[in-house]
């Protein structure tokens, strides 16, 4: 069995943190440039990562996450927060800086970045924001299959009031909405009813199709 699959094997969703144990912050930066790499539709990258670390703000947080304990007992908190819209402003800014990175860019690419900006801005804003969303659920995954390879629990929560964390954290005034969150810490085992039982997955039968 590869390590990867170990690791992942190794990790839930655990239900009690031990609030004395912190993860180190170069773990930390590891599980966010995994989510940074994360690859996203046209590669706009549109959702931020707060991390949220201040216990007075954790404290906060935690009745708008219906008490959930974890959110206290982590040592970081990381909110998920997509774009509001899709933007010319945000779409510019993601293709000037590819092109800077790159050094150069090319008549495919430059009508690739004219097709978005006729077509993303004039949507919805809530479609928008929904499919930001779902690019920021492609990060949340990165952020904990990195946190299982360096054997930090996680547990991914939808369970709050967006509306709520949005005003905690300033969100809605820097134009993102919060649309997930993950607590980062370690298990107390002792005290989780959950570390013990077996994971149940359906198996490959049920859950794979292969169309040869």
């Amino acid at each position: 069995m590869s390590e990867l699959i170990q690791k992942l094997q190794w990790r839930y969703a655990a239900k009690k943190l031990d609030a004395a144990k912190v993860v180190p912050e170069d773990k930390v930066a590891r599980i966010l440039e995994a989510a940074r790499l994360a690859p996203t539709s046209s590669g706009l990258q549109p959702f931020e990562i707060v991390v949220v670390k201040n216990k007075a703000v954790l404290e906060q947080i935690k009745p708008k996450a219906f008490g959930q304990q974890q959110v206290t007992d982590c040592s970081h908190l990381l909110v998920f927060a997509a774009w509001d819209n899709y933007t010319a402003e945000r779409i510019n800014h993601m293709f000037d800086l590819t092109n800077a990175e790159r050094g150069g860019t090319n008549e495919g690419w430059e009508n690739y970045r004219n097709m978005l900006l006729t077509n993303y801005p004039a949507r919805d804003a809530e479609v928008n924001f929904q499919h930001a969303a779902r690019q920021a659920y492609i990060g949340l995954a990165a952020a904990m299959m990195s946190a299982a390879f360096e054997g930090v629990d996680c547990t991914p929560m939808e369970g709050f009031e967006p509306a709520a964390v949005d005003e905690i954290l300033g969100l809605r005034a820097r134009g993102l909405r919060s649309v997930v969150i993950l607590p980062l810490g370690y298990r107390e085992a002792d005290k989780d009813w959950l570390v013990n039982l077996k994971k149940v997955r359906r198996p490959n039968a049920e859950f794979i199709t292969e169309v040869n």
